[in-house]
């Protein structure tokens, strides 16, 4: 086995290669504004070189570093009355650890929520009067708790369960509380109840009950109103996502039926007069706004490719963070022009996708492949695996499929039965077979790349994280020789293991999605982990870890890795100081020169 260090001198910026200079290039994240003083924004950058929270006051244009961590900070809240920030404070990236709070202005840092011990994040909302808030809490010995927060008062519980739950929003006027629950023991559909900050019960919601069908619910918002009672919520009635609004006063349900073929999300406008209606298909992205007086839908025009996060002003403008898989991303405004433009060298960008559809064992597969301009096949090829695995990859920009195309290399991202964004069939199917049945779509698009004469059958490289990790050192076993290479980064390798060192919410969601406990169906949990297979791997393994990771410990990891030593077996691991990723530029950069290198020292020429 070796130990990676990967330690490469320091280049000035115009000296680098584009891709590592993708990865340096600042960015920020949609800001987020305050609801009674919009001028006051928040949002995350990289601009020191690690992910960090800012503040940004719009009516003097003053942008201010709020957190200064080692490991980097992106959880934070913005007070609706604009006069506080409440950021999460972990230890390096381990996602334990408690809410503290900031003046706008700037100032000492405060425990935002005395008397509520560590514990992982389950929501947060935070009333209008400055003085409220409702926290969410999760540990392994409580399961989740929900806690009102008043200034100068200890803080009241007003929730309990063992099973994952969190909180979805706090009423305008803060005298309704929307929590998401997964009592009845499937973690990914949750149902909805309603309580006052004394804990007494308004409503409830459950699409779980009564029927054949599993179906969630979702907390989009309370209306922006005073006295009004309509929650925006999210529902799956026809088979995808679609927004509705329930008055939680009276039970009455309002319907929306939008002609759109996709998953559909939406929020407030901030007079209440409308939705902003965010549509995902096809692993690309639209807005449009949705009069609720007119019952009229407009689209809300944008560039071709993704919408990552929208937001309404309350001038009727909207603010979108865009992009496409050749062009990096931007804040832009329905006003026109760059909303937030960070300062410092601007990213390269790269090469379009295209789409491709590929027929499957359970239905048609989509895929988005990319590939160095002006190439013809076979090519090299990464089959880069996205994680979740309620997730999707999109025509979006993305710096480390770059890197792969610069090197020479078709990138292929297949968004199989698990993904999002193809209906909740499509995302609910992998339940029992988990890791076996994305395999299978993953193969039909293999095939379909060597068959089609882009990829080389003898250079395939199979990668991804966290999910996509899991996938790669599950695939690297279950077909042995379909694979040249496998990079797993930060994967479940040992399902058992992982299941009993991870964190609550991940051991709920596993339990959903396997049917049990390890001990209740343990032929589930061993026909699905990578480490029954570890003895069949014939391609050289390289895993990259955080030693502090809550969602893909390091025991489990390590346990896979001792099964290569012990017969000798081609690999690499390299361990990092921090959680499920890195927020840190330098080390981000070093991975993937790290994965970089060691595909084409083993791959043939």
């Amino acid at each position: 086995m070796t130990e990676s260090n990967g330690s490469a001198a320091p280049q000035r910026h115009e000296e680098m290669p584009d891709w590592e200079r993708r990865f340096r290039a600042p960015r920020v994240s949609l800001p987020d504004w305050a609801e009674d003083a919009p001028d006051r924004s928040l949002f995350v950058s990289n601009a020191t070189g690690t992910y960090e929270l800012y503040a940004w006051d719009r009516s003097t244009g003053e942008r201010r570093q709020v957190t200064n961590r080692a490991n980097g900070t992106t959880d934070g809240v913005l007070s609706p009355d604009g006069a506080w920030i409440w950021w999460f404070d972990d230890k390096d990236g381990d996602e334990f650890g408690v809410w503290r709070r900031q003046p706008f202005e700037g100032g000492e840092d405060a425990l935002a929520a005395p008397g509520l011990d560590p514990s992982y994040p389950a929501g947060l909302a935070l009333g209008r009067d400055g003085r409220t808030a409702v926290v969410g809490r999760s540990t392994d010995e409580d399961g989740t708790t929900i806690h009102v927060a008043r200034v100068g008062e200890p803080p009241f519980e007003l929730y309990r369960h063992r099973e994952s739950a969190g909180v979805g929003d706090l009423s305008h006027d803060g005298s309704l509380i929307a929590i998401e629950h997964t009592e009845h023991g499937d973690a990914m559909h949750s149902a909805l109840r309603v309580l006052r900050p004394d804990g007494t019960k308004v409503a409830e919601l459950d699409d779980t009950r009564g029927g054949t069908e599993e179906l969630g619910l979702e907390v989009l918002g309370f209306a922006p109103v005073d006295g009004d009672t309509r929650l925006l919520i999210g529902h799956q009635r026809r088979g995808r996502w679609e927004p509705m609004v329930w008055d939680v006063a009276t039970g009455e349900e309002t319907d929306l039926v939008l002609d759109l073929p996709g998953d559909v999300s939406a929020e407030w406008y901030p007079d209440g007069s409308g939705l902003l209606v965010a549509h995902s298909f096809e692993a690309r992205s639209e807005l449009f706004r949705y009069d609720l007086a007119s019952r009229e839908l407009v689209r809300v025009p944008t560039p071709p490719g993704t919408v990552s996060g929208a937001t309404a002003r309350p001038d009727g403008s909207v603010e979108y963070l865009w992009s496409s898989s050749a062009q990096p991303p931007a804040v832009r405004s329905t006003g026109g022009g760059v909303v937030l433009d960070p300062p410092g060298p601007k990213s390269p960008g790269s090469v379009p996708v295209e789409d491709v559809w590929v027929e499957g064992p359970g239905g048609r597969i989509h895929a988005l492949v990319q590939k160095p301009a002006g190439a013809s096949g076979p090519l090299p090829t990464v089959f880069d695996i996205h994680g979740g695995p309620t997730w999707h990859d999109s025509d979006s920009f993305a710096a480390a499929p770059a890197a792969w195309v610069d090197h020479g290399f078709a990138v292929i991202r297949v968004n199989y039965r698990g993904s999002t964004g193809y209906g909740r069939a499509w995302t609910d199917a992998l339940k029992h077979r988990v890791g076996l049945i994305e395999l299978e779509d993953i193969a039909a698009v293999r095939e379909w790349a060597v068959s089609s004469g882009l990829a080389d059958p003898a250079r395939l490289v199979l990668t991804g994280g966290s999910w996509g990790g899991y996938l790669t050192l599950l695939g690297l076993g279950v077909e042995p020789e379909a694979w040249a290479v496998g990079i797993a980064v930060v994967p479940v390798a040992d399902y058992v293991t992982a299941y009993h060192d991870e964190m609550e919410a991940l051991k709920a969601m596993d339990r959903t999605l396997l049917g049990g406990t390890p001990e209740e169906v343990p032929e589930r949990f061993e026909a699905s982990s990578p480490l029954t297979y570890v003895d069949r791997v014939k391609a050289p393994v390289y895993i990259s870890a955080g030693v502090n990771d809550p969602r893909c410990p390091i025991r489990q990891i390590d346990n896979y890795v001792k099964r290569l030593e012990s017969r000798g077996a081609p690999h690499e691991v390299y361990r990092y100081d921090a959680g499920h990723g890195s927020l840190v530029v330098d080390e981000r950069i070093k991975q993937v020169r790290l994965e970089l290198e060691f595909a084409e020292r083993y791959l043939k020429p």
